[in-house]
């Protein structure tokens, strides 16, 4: 993929690999993500692009644990005591839940824990962390490797349901299910003119909106829509079949 010019991609040395690791009381698993640079959004050669748009440098200037799975349905009915999945198993990502219910299960989840730490992840962590260090489609690679290492019932030609949790290849940082298996709520707004004005370190996303962010894909989706650089958006009390959510763990 094309530069972006004087944008310097953070790549880290295998001998820092795996990164440190945290659980918490419910079995949740979080990754330390560290600190860099990246190139967000996608090239104007990128095919489906569309809100993608421009190509910027971004910089994560603090380390961050994001969780290594997204949030699977044991873990949701462990705070909420209930399950919302349309496709029930325990140890499948949660779905069927809103930005709105996302936050609920935050708030829960933080007086559980007897802490304020627990969020969404921003939509530059989230792409940063997707990405891992790769300029790629796909962390994976390509078409071929992204087929093979996504969960994606289309692909398939398989039942049309979600994969169990950590049933791919994780990401070249240990993050599973960054490309499909369900989309994943943000923190951020949407605007999809924002990537022309936001700031270059740590943005955060328009400050008010009328719809929020999801990434990743889903199991219903075609390649073109788990590409690394890819946004969703829908409102913020919408929910389906196909959109879950993994949680940041602020250490600090």
């Amino acid at each position: 993929m094309a530069p972006v010019p004087g944008c310097m991609t953070t790549h880290i040395p295998s001998s820092a690999l795996p990164f440190p690791t945290r659980k918490n009381s419910i079995g949740m698993e979080f990754i330390e993500i560290p600190a860099g640079t990246f190139a967000m959004g996608s090239h104007e050669t990128e095919k489906a692009r569309h809100d993608e748009v421009p190509k910027h440098c971004v910089t994560i200037s603090r380390s961050f644990y994001l969780g290594k799975y997204e949030v699977t349905q044991a873990q949701w009915d462990a705070v909420m005591d209930n399950n919302p999945s349309l496709y029930k198993d325990p140890a499948h990502p949660v779905e069927n839940v809103s930005w709105e219910e996302a936050q609920v299960f935050i708030q829960r989840l933080n007086k559980k824990e007897n802490t304020q730490k627990y969020r969404l992840p921003t939509e530059a962590e989230w792409e940063y962390a997707a990405r891992a260090g790769t300029t790629s489609l796909f962390s994976f690679g390509e078409n071929k490797q992204a087929i093979a290492h996504s969960c994606l019932q289309h692909a398939k030609k398989a039942e049309f349901v979600t994969c169990p949790a950590g049933d791919k290849k994780p990401n070249p940082w240990g993050l599973y299910d960054m490309h499909g298996n369900v989309w994943e709520w943000v923190q951020d707004w949407y605007d999809p003119d924002y990537y022309a004005t936001s700031p270059k370190n740590d943005p955060r996303g328009p400050e008010t909106g009328k719809l929020h962010v999801l990434r990743g894909g889903g199991w219903h989706s075609t390649l073109s829509l788990i590409r690394s650089a890819v946004r969703g958006n829908r409102p913020p009390d919408y929910r389906d079949n196909r959109s879950g959510f993994r949680l940041v763990f602020n250490a600090r």
